[in-house]
């Protein structure tokens, strides 16, 4: 068995870099140890001639290019994972259109598609909001903005217009404690933390929040909806952000695939090489 680690470009890890490539170069070790070949390549390596000479690839890209080569490897019958069908899944306006269409826990959300041909002035969410790119991941603070006012609505998107952003998904702003949560599916494996007061963070405006007040909520709920989140979205190495509000309840605001697992990265590494083993022994 040779296993192909695809490392994430650099472009897709603001503020990350080194967090993304020690959790892939961990969990290849630990691959390794248990019997397959494993190699790691950048995302921007990859090309088809690459992958023809492995049996499964695990991978953190994120780019159109690499994501059109890894969907033939896994139609011809290999073992993708995270699968490049699940990545595009969590693209945000893909995310969100999901979340809405199965009932998910998210917050009030408004899909403005087609930004070139838009007419901002339609728009009517509630303030404050949260503007997100939604043709891709975030790649710099100003692809998630804040907005308290039409006339911040009205300046993001068309500066999203101007940079040929497709479009854009708008978040009801939810009061309540921040919560970062990793996860790994059918290990048990699940992490979470408040990202503040530790500034964990890539962007900065976990601010909006403010610091936790550690608002009671049931775990268990919340591990569980993030089990069906994941699921749904084919992305069984997954991470993201929820909302504690303060009547206890919560809302996922974010769904990643494959984040950094920074704060939880040997324990985390462990558990996601005995999921990809799993996947591979079971197809044999």
């Amino acid at each position: 068995m040779k296993i192909l680690s695809i490392n994430r470009g650099n472009e897709f890890s603001p503020n990350h870099i080194s967090n993304d490539a020690a959790i892939l170069k961990a969990v290849s070790e630990h691959l390794q140890a248990k019997g397959p070949d494993v190699d790691i390549i950048s995302e921007g390596e990859l090309d088809k001639s690459i992958l023809s000479g492995y049996d499964a690839a695990v991978n953190m890209c994120r780019s159109n290019s690499a994501l059109a080569l890894l969907k033939e490897f896994e139609t011809e019958g290999h073992i993708v994972i995270n699968s490049a069908y699940g990545i595009e899944n969590c693209i945000r306006f893909n995310m969100t259109k999901i979340f809405m269409a199965h009932g998910l826990k998210h917050p009030e959300s408004i899909l403005a598609d087609n930004l070139s041909t838009l007419d901002i002035e339609t728009l009517t969410p509630q303030y404050p909001c949260w503007i997100k790119r939604g043709d891709a991941c975030a790649m710099t603070k100003e692809d998630v903005t804040y907005a308290d006012s039409k006339e911040k609505l009205t300046e993001t998107l068309s500066d999203f217009k101007k940079r040929n952003i497709r479009n854009a998904v708008i978040n009801r702003h939810l009061t309540g404690d921040l919560v970062k949560f990793y996860g790994v599916a059918n290990t048990g494996f699940f992490y979470w933390f408040y990202p503040s007061p530790e500034k964990h963070s890539k962007f900065g405006l976990e601010i909006y929040n403010g610091e936790a007040q550690g608002i009671p909520f049931s775990l268990n709920e919340l591990k569980a909806e993030c089990a069906k989140a994941s699921m749904i979205l084919n992305v069984p190495i997954y991470g993201g952000d929820a909302v504690v509000t303060a009547n206890g309840d919560f809302k996922i605001i974010d769904f990643n695939d494959w984040p950094s697992y920074a704060r939880c990265r040997e324990e985390a590494a462990v558990h996601i090489a005995e999921y990809i083993s799993s996947r591979i022994k079971n197809c044999q």
